[in-house]
């Protein structure tokens, strides 16, 4: 069990670990701390390989390759119902549930965004003799996989296939999906906390390639390649000679599928993987103590003040963000091909964090941050028009001519851009201003934060997009208000038309919102980062 001790020792470890963090994000070097950043105790493993000491080895991984090798392997695993989770989504809108629906769904990504509230749980309680990170690692992993062999059974009737008649059960879908993100989220605390003491201290650093390599790769397998390979037309046209009515693949057959290598794997981890600890790179954490520090940050003026930015300054990207995909499936662009787009972005997405991250190592990172805003906001605009153009320029339901996915794929690039400019930007802030006595508990809280600024107002858009959408029954009766009145309608023979669509009117709205905030705290963020390092400290 760990201790619920405030001493010095406990913050100069916290104090290296930041250092590292530092150097890591300066020497042009990329994670995803900010996309599943959470447990206080092991955030340190997506840092610069070093030894504590501070002299810095050529890496070696004589005697690690087999720890990498699984560490990628967990990592995929971890990626796996992330992608799912993600391609859930694609396969609603096939099915004409509404976007309140989507926003009830949207409450799945939710977890990996809050995982700090249970990550300090995790890093102290355990059983001794069986492991610290195993005594959660197993467990987990074989309810993920019990999760999903059952799930394999009733997904059908969840989605609505098993009738004609028969609704999609989103509620269902939300509670299980999002267990299933609240357990790969657990996960990842555990195998990030164990990264420390798999690998030899030379190749700390290497836990943040498996990480990002392992759980990239997971999510494609679960998401693109998933899409593709449950797409009849897909199969049909590219892997077939002759035509079926049906992918390869089935959600089901899928989950079941996964479900069983992860019993397999956390098998032959359970009994095959011995753990050992080092004191001195995988320290105790107490439960007391961490959700202390966490109140010592929370309380000081200079981070209340950023925390309103970070949670308020995506309001403008919400629509874009969360809308633009489901409406261009809306609109007919086969979700297998929109998935498929994913794939030339792949080396895109490794390279500009480390071409941007030149730019954000000086003493104002904030300013790569503001200049990308207002562009990030202009692309917004940019997406409305795809959408609208994917109505125009469909030649066949379904079809569209090869300069549109030109156009699409270099709109969804320049998004990418501008994205990552704010992301690496933002990192490199974090690790400026954290305070290095604390610095596991300060950078974790301050990327939770940025991660709920980023879930809410896309929740919030799913939600409200059905509210400014006017639909009309044409041949039919009713109104189209709801999902009822659809089947209403397409029941008497009518079809609905929209008439009014929320999505551009949403998309306006929330660039004038963006373009408002914006001009209120430009100014202040540039305040933030000139103050001086006292004012993030916080008091001892």
């Amino acid at each position: 069990m760990g201790k619920d001790e405030r001493d010095g020792s406990s913050r100069q470890r916290k104090t290296t670990r930041l250092v590292e963090t530092a150097e890591f994000i300066t020497d042009s070097t990329f994670s995803q701390i900010t996309l599943d950043a959470g447990d206080s105790g092991s955030w340190q493993k997506k840092s610069k390989s070093k030894h504590t000491e501070g002299i810095e080895e050529k890496m070696d991984l004589t005697g690690d390759r087999t720890s990498v090798a699984l560490l990628m392997f967990l990592y995929i695993l971890q990626g796996i119902p992330l992608g799912l989770a993600g391609s859930i989504p694609m396969v609603l809108q096939s099915r004409r549930i509404s976007y309140k629906e989507q926003a009830l769904f949207s409450f799945v990504y939710w977890p990996f965004s809050i995982k700090l509230l249970w990550a300090p749980i995790v890093d102290a309680v355990y059983v001794e003799r069986f492991g610290r990170r195993k005594s959660w690692l197993v467990p987990t992993q074989y309810l993920i996989g019990l999760f999903m062999i059952v799930l394999s059974g009733y997904i059908p009737m969840l989605l609505g296939e098993t009738d004609q008649n028969a609704k999609v059960d989103i509620l269902t879908l939300t509670i299980v999906f999002f267990m299933l993100n609240f357990l790969a989220a657990t996960q990842d605390i555990a195998v990030d906390g164990w990264a420390l003491t798999m690998l030899s201290r030379r190749n700390i650093g290497w836990a943040s390639t498996c990480n990002t390599v392992g759980q990239t790769a997971g999510y494609f397998l679960g998401n693109v390649l998933f899409l593709a390979l449950e797409s009849a037309d897909f199969c049909n046209k590219y892997l077939r000679s002759v035509p079926e009515k049906e992918g390869l693949v089935t959600l089901a057959g899928f989950l079941y599928f996964w479900g069983v290598v992860f019993f397999v794997t956390t098998t032959l981890v359970c009994f095959l993987k011995r753990e050992k600890r080092d004191p001195e790179v995988d320290p105790e954490a107490g439960i007391v103590s961490t959700y202390y520090q966490l109140w010592d940050v929370v309380r000081l003026p200079a981070v209340m003040s950023y925390a309103f930015i970070i949670l308020t300054a995506k309001i403008g990207f919400a629509a874009a963000d969360s809308l633009t995909s489901l409406k261009l499936i809306e609109a007919g662009l086969p979700k297998e091909r929109l998935a498929l787009f994913a794939v030339p972005m792949v080396p895109v997405q490794i390279a500009l964090p480390l071409i941007i991250s030149k730019f954000t190592t000086g003493p104002r990172p904030m300013n790569v941050w503001l200049g990308a805003f207002p562009v990030r906001l202009f692309l917004g605009l940019l997406y409305l028009f795809d959408v609208w153009w994917t109505y125009v320029v469909q030649t066949a339901p379904g079809e569209f001519p090869w300069y549109y996915y030109a156009f699409v794929l270099f709109s969804y690039g320049l998004h990418q851009v501008a994205v990552y400019c704010m992301f690496v930007a933002q990192m490199a802030f974090h690790a400026k201003v954290s305070d290095p006595a604390i610095g596991g508990t300060y950078m974790t809280l301050l990327n939770t934060m940025a991660n709920l600024g980023g879930n809410w107002p896309g929740t919030l858009a799913l939600w409200m997009v059905d509210g400014l959408t006017t639909k009309t029954c044409v041949g039919g009766a009713g109104d189209c208000a709801t999902s009822s009145d659809v089947k209403l309608c397409e029941d008497a023979g009518g079809k609905c038309t929209i008439t009014v669509d929320g999505f551009y009117i949403e998309s306006v709205i929330c660039i004038i919102l963006g373009l408002l905030w914006f001009m209120w705290r430009k100014r202040r963020i540039q305040e933030l980062d000139s103050l001086e390092e006292k004012h993030w400290k916080c008091a001892r």
